[in-house]
């Protein structure tokens, strides 16, 4: 709760002036939204919400007022919840919405991963085939064979994504 959005987050905030910016994160905080950020997709959940565990639709958004949980814990309906996150090997529901995201892609960037985590990973490969694609990492992994078009930028994300923004204003 204490912690701020980094220069990268307010960096993809300062990109929406210029361009239709969509984020899919893996990360399961609200940095992305606590910098501005308008389209934010959470691939792996969200840690400040918990969910039904009868009727998964039923989402509820906690505050820090109200943070605690347990294994106790129910809803209004007297369903016991959990925290609305993606635990590994579940399903990654947001899986196909990304997708469609980075299908529609004029630009790709890929920011702070390993490239090895998947389904994620492997949403480099629905990126349109003329689309440009920035991969920033500080160690960049290799880029997996069959993706083209890859401009890396091996920096930490604070540093990569203005120099991201450098080049896409440059362009």
């Amino acid at each position: 709760l204490d912690k701020k959005p980094n220069a990268a987050h307010l960096g993809l905030k300062e990109l929406e002036k210029d361009f239709d910016v969509r984020i899919i994160t893996q990360n399961v905080d609200d940095l992305h939204e606590r910098a501005g950020s308008s389209h934010v997709l959470h691939l792996h959940g969200e840690l400040m919400k918990v969910r039904s565990m009868t009727h998964e639709e039923r989402v509820y958004t906690l505050s820090p007022d109200n943070i605690e949980t347990s294994v106790d814990t129910r809803d209004e309906y007297g369903d016991p919840v959990r925290p609305h996150i993606v635990f590994f090997q579940e399903a990654v529901p947001n899986f196909d919405p990304a997708v469609k995201i980075a299908q529609e892609a004029d630009i790709f960037v890929v920011i702070g991963t390993s490239l090895n985590v998947y389904p994620a990973a492997g949403l480099l490969f629905y990126a349109p085939k003329n689309a440009p694609i920035y991969y920033i990492d500080p160690r960049p992994a290799a880029i997996p064979e069959g993706v083209g078009n890859v401009t890396v930028i091996a920096e930490p994300a604070t540093v990569g994504v203005r120099e991201l923004i450098k080049k896409l204003k440059n362009q």
